[in-house]
């Protein structure tokens, strides 16, 4: 059995952000940490490239999602929820 498993696939997502222009809301929940933050660029070598802005984030309710911004498009997905 394979240990792998498939992503989600990424969902439009409502979050505010600060001054900063990180998350403080997450579909109308508050952002209490952002625990980690990474980017990713990929395609550069195409007509579209992809550059994304992920970042783990712990909300008030308890949750931890995962979300990115695309630089690019400057909107945000959700990937884990």
């Amino acid at each position: 059995m394979s240990s792998l498993r498939r992503l989600e696939m990424p969902r439009p997502a409502q979050v505010s952000t600060g001054a900063n222009g990180l998350p403080v809301g997450f579909a109308g929940v508050r952002v209490e940490a952002v625990v980690e933050d990474w980017v990713v660029e990929d395609r550069w070598w195409t007509g579209r490239p992809l550059r994304r802005r992920y970042l783990e984030l712990v909300l008030a309710d308890g949750r931890d999602v995962v979300v990115f911004r695309d630089t690019v498009e400057g909107r945000w997905f959700a990937h884990r929820a």
